[in-house]
């Protein structure tokens, strides 16, 4: 009873307790909500103070920094505009009749930029044989070239598992500027070529398809043919590529021999200034070389020496008859190759090939009829009238197309698009798609 009755009494005062106690919780809310109120005001307010009493701090930075970074981002933009342009450029050059298949040859070499990739062996002393050019001047410096270009270019990969050819970087032409013998060359190149075939896995998968080596010097033709497995299997990338001595043109690439630097800028669009029907000056160190002196040295209208012209007469003689001739003779000396050849091309001078089993640089992306002439040795003796009945209209023609095709045989150092770096990169892409794993 007791303990009922107080529990009734206490209702009552356990209601006012709580109302009370609500009631102070409700005014304790309202007054933090008030004070964050305030505070949030003020905050605002000071904010907005500062950012009209002092605009040179914090405004300035950022509206300098954001201006700074539009105009870098348009900067980029308008670099990447004038390479699109460029690049179009040169995409409206490759269209023109010199190539055989233009639009295919655009494709494939978009292709071959964007996905073609090369693995270099790391092997080898670079002071000895191995990884660098011996020099980029002279008849040879083709070799020289490739080989100072290749390593820093965008074909270029330092993982074998991604690259679709494999370079073997031995230089006969180191070699030879060694005073190295045939003999020992060959010994060399056969001892680095079996070692990296037990050190790595890549040759035994292809016998050696998928590998090329460079050589534009003559001896390192011979010196490699000492080494069958390395001649038969790879591919031979040379400035001698006679297919009556073992060159195969479906497998190998004629490396294009320039004399590197050229004396004088590069001819062209001057028919007016070449009175001279023909030019020829050189050594009698082949055949056909002895029956074009022999025939036509004293000819009034084909300017032929049976030897090199003396730099005694003055500066830069020999190089300057180009600039004055129509057609270039280029017979064929102690190989099938000369460097006349990108002589004449660069001084503006159709050239005039007279060389048998000749499998021309380029030959499978480059139409030769339509800037050079392609005569057979037998043909020397007829060599003035068959140039005398070639129409003015086809001459003019031909200078022409061959103004379009310099840059194909011109050698750069980074290389440039279409020249002849990326001329040969492309006939390796070529190769490379025949290969059967």
């Amino acid at each position: 009873m007791s303990a009922g009755g107080n529990g009734k009494a206490s209702q009552p005062q356990a209601a006012a307790a709580f109302s009370l106690s609500s009631s102070t919780l409700l005014q304790s809310s309202v007054l933090t909500l008030a004070t964050l109120t305030l505070l949030s005001f003020t905050y605002f307010s000071y904010n907005s103070n500062s950012l009209h009493s002092s605009p040179t701090t914090t405004t300035t930075t950022t509206t300098t920094s954001t201006s700074q970074l539009y105009l870098s981002k348009l900067e980029v933009v308008e670099v990447e505009k004038q390479k699109e342009r460029e690049r179009e450029k040169d995409d409206d050059d490759v269209s023109g009749d010199v190539f055989h298949l233009p639009q295919i040859f655009g494709l494939n070499y978009a292709e071959m930029e964007r996905r073609f990739k090369v693995y270099i062996y790391p092997d080898g002393d670079p002071n000895t044989f191995y990884q660098t050019p011996r020099k980029l001047t002279g008849k040879y410096a083709s070799e020289g070239y490739f080989f100072q270009n290749i390593r820093d270019s965008i074909f270029r990969t330092h993982d074998p598992n991604q690259a679709h050819l494999f370079f073997i970087p031995i230089s006969c032409h180191k070699m030879r500027g060694k005073g190295t013998s045939y003999e020992n060359m060959t010994i060399i190149i056969q001892n680095y070529v079996e070692s990296l075939i037990s050190k790595y896995p890549y040759w035994n998968r292809t016998l050696g398809a998928d590998h090329f080596f460079v050589t534009c010097h003559d001896v390192g033709v011979r010196a490699t043919e000492g080494v069958p497995l390395l001649v038969k299997n790879s591919i031979r990338v040379v400035c001698s590529p006679s297919y009556d001595v073992g060159f195969i043109p479906h497998k190998d690439v004629a490396l294009p021999q320039v004399l590197q630097p050229f004396a004088l800028p590069a001819g062209g669009n001057d028919i007016e200034n070449r009175t001279t029907l023909g030019f020829w000056a050189g050594h009698r160190n082949s055949k056909i070389r002895v029956i074009l002196a022999r025939v036509w040295q004293n000819d009034t209208e084909l300017d032929i020496s049976n030897n090199r012209i003396n730099r005694a007469i003055g500066p830069l003689i020999y190089q300057k008859r180009f600039y004055n001739t129509k057609f270039c003779i280029c017979p064929g000396g102690s190989q099938v190759n000369s460097a006349r050849i990108a002589d004449s091309i660069h001084y503006g001078c159709v050239p005039v090939i007279l060389s048998n089993y000749y499998d021309l640089p380029f030959n499978d992306i480059l139409d030769w009829h339509k800037f050079a002439v392609i005569l057979k040795e037998h043909d020397v003796y007829q060599l003035k009238q068959i140039l005398k009945d070639i129409p003015d209209a086809e001459f003019v023609a031909l200078h022409k197309n061959l103004v379009k095709v310099q840059r194909h045989f011109q050698w750069n150092s980074p290389p440039i698009r279409y020249d002849a770096f990326h001329m040969v990169m492309y006939e390796l892409w070529l190769r490379h798609n025949v290969i059967k794993y």
